[in-house]
């Protein structure tokens, strides 16, 4: 057999077994577009925000948050983790602003120990303020996510009904210019085929996940947990915690429009450098997972274009099929942000880009500059 047939049929079998053998994550079914039944009582929630340097979106996140259609008790932690930008000023004039200062607590964070990275130290510190009152829930949410009004409503009705540990939400994240649309709906495109959103909700399944900017946590199961310390190294922080509380009881984890992210990507370069901060976590900071993930997404990305393009025969017709293969999958997601069917085509040269942030990230980490945010490196903590 000729090095280009192998090469095809191995590209074909790959696509084949994503499309039929990952829980058919590239359906993306696991939406909350419909909200389940309300509780008959509505537990008390504690929403717990961290946020360095994030004057320009707190207000909009924090406005969001004090505006929610919420029948239950509901308050909100801010964080601020030793922001230079007038952050705190910025969301207290929001809340006074709404009338709603008496439910906005503003914390100022204390110095970042060693072992921890900066957000969870944050978390960590918010949440044991929180905990003095023991609500039933803790809303565990970034400082640049609009929630829309219902949104926490709609949490607590999924959490309730499925007695879930951990209810999640995949903020719908920006994609207005070129580069966003690009790359961002492949960032979550890619997110589901690591973590098949299918098997986080199996409870018989190994699968666990979750998506960081919108988390609605059983208080009781994280203290269970150990506690939002148990993860206080883990730059991929989401899914560690989400792996913790699977422990504990059913997760579930899904696309939304209810919540969204109100950071802008402007340009290639931006993009890269938000996945390059954990892409290289992501493989255990390990040069063979590296060299095998790089290789991997070389014949299932790179290949078929190659094969339809540059050679004949079956090899070719192989090679068109697993392109048209990995087209078909993109659709709904592509359909789910809104943007033009033809980035599908697209999608081999999407793949390429995300094989070099994977490179970018590995070599920031082995210069000791990974895990970058907000000024600090964090990466090395993360393999603590």
């Amino acid at each position: 057999m000729s090095v280009p047939l192998c090469l095809g049929l191995m590209a074909l079998a790959s696509w084949l077994y994503l499309l039929m053998g990952r829980g058919l994550f590239w359906l993306v079914r696991e939406r909350d577009e419909v909200s389940p039944p309300p509780p008959a009582c509505w537990p008390s929630v504690v929403a717990v925000v961290p946020a360095r340097d994030e004057a320009d979106m707190i207000a909009r996140s924090v406005g969001s948050l004090l505006g929610q259609d919420y029948p239950g008790s509901f308050r909100v932690i801010l964080v601020d983790d030793g922001s230079s930008d007038g952050t705190a000023r910025a969301a207290r004039l929001e809340a006074e602003a709404r009338g709603a200062a008496t439910r906005l607590d503003i914390l100022a964070g204390a110095p970042l120990p060693s072992g921890w990275t900066g957000k969870i130290w944050a978390q960590h510190q918010g949440i044991a303020v929180a905990a003095e009152a023991k609500p039933d829930y803790l809303l565990l949410t970034d400082a640049d996510i609009h929630h829309a009004p219902d949104n926490l409503r709609a949490l607590v009705a999924r959490a309730e009904q499925g007695g879930l540990a951990m209810t999640s939400l995949m903020a719908l994240l920006c994609c207005g210019n070129r580069a966003e649309r690009f790359l961002i709906p492949a960032f979550v495109f890619f997110f589901q085929m690591l973590y098949p959103f299918a098997w986080v909700a199996d409870r018989s399944a190994r699968t666990a996940a979750a998506a960081g900017g919108c988390m609605l946590v059983r208080r009781n199961a994280l203290e269970a947990a150990g506690g939002i310390a148990a993860i206080r190294g883990e730059i991929i922080d989401d899914c560690a915690l989400g792996r913790a509380l699977k422990r504990q009881g059913p997760v579930w984890l899904g696309l939304t429009r209810r919540a969204r992210s109100l950071r802008p990507y402007n340009s290639v370069a931006d993009i890269g450098r938000m996945i390059a901060r954990s892409a290289y976590a992501q493989l255990g900071y390990s040069p063979l997972l590296l060299a095998g993930t790089l290789l991997g997404m070389g014949l299932a990305y790179l290949a078929p274009p190659l094969l339809a393009l540059l050679v004949e025969g079956w090899a070719a017709w192989l090679g068109a099929a697993a392109w048209a293969a990995m087209a078909v999958a993109f659709q709904p997601m592509l359909r789910f942000y809104r943007v033009s069917p033809l980035w599908g085509l697209a999608l081999p040269a999407i793949g390429a880009a995300y094989g070099l942030f994977t490179l970018q990230s590995a070599w920031q980490v082995w210069r000791g500059r990974g895990g970058m945010w907000k000024g600090r490196f964090q990466a090395m903590a993360g393999r603590a």
